[in-house]
């Protein structure tokens, strides 16, 4: 008698249960338990596609993908106009040919000067090594980059400071920024720019010294 008690009680609380959770669960428009196909599911977490070792230059796309106006080889072995802008922002059209102006009475000028406001970020005209970073007293703040063969060398000087993780023996990637335009060594604080020159290595291969070429026509492809 205790034990059929006992399953009479046990039928009555079950039930009990199943009213209470009933009307606890949510009823679609016709009175129905909602199917797990239509509970909408969970979007996936958004990810991001930045690329964390490079800085983004909108002004780099075109410059980048750009056909070069002429494919004549010049005597650094780069063809005209397949080096990149060193200075982000600046058109082709606004460069002067500096290469071999008078520098006092005594030498002459090796290099282009590319006038910017201090801070504008320089970019790698191609890819190569980057073999000194140097500080002198003409020069400023200094870097010199080997090409890929190791024929040709590229300096940028007068810089305000390097692009943060940079260190020599590092493989840069045309338009990777390594610093920014400055006043320092022997530039004129007031007309900040980037002093770009590019030079023959000889057999040594001597960071330091090379026959100077034209940097004008390997940016512009102009003569």
């Amino acid at each position: 008698m205790k034990t059929l008690s006992t399953l009479i009680a046990g039928i009555v609380l079950g039930a009990i249960l199943v009213i209470y959770m009933l009307h606890r669960i949510p009823l679609d428009a016709d009175n129905r338990l909602p199917s797990i196909s239509s509970i909408p599911p969970v979007p996936p977490p958004a990810t991001s596609t930045v690329d964390l070792q490079q800085p983004v230059v909108p002004e780099l796309a075109a410059a980048a993908s750009a056909t070069p106006a002429s494919a004549t080889p010049s005597d650094a072995g780069v063809p005209p106009g397949q080096l990149l802008m060193p200075v982000a922002g600046i058109a082709i059209d606004q460069l002067s040919d500096t290469f071999g102006q008078p520098r006092g009475s005594e030498r002459r000028h090796e290099a282009l000067d590319i006038m910017a406001p201090k801070g504008t970020p320089v970019l790698a005209v191609a890819d190569g090594k980057l073999v000194k970073l140097y500080t002198s007293k003409p020069g400023g703040l200094t870097l010199y980059q080997f090409d890929p063969t190791e024929k040709v060398a590229y300096y940028y000087a007068h810089l305000d400071h390097y692009a943060t993780g940079l260190d020599e023996g590092r493989q840069l990637k045309r338009g990777d920024v390594i610093g920014y335009v400055g006043s320092t060594g022997n530039a004129d604080p007031a007309a900040p720019h980037l002093h770009f020159a590019v030079f023959e290595l000889g057999p040594e291969k001597h960071w330091w010294e090379g026959t100077a070429v034209n940097p004008y026509p390997l940016l512009t492809g102009k003569k």
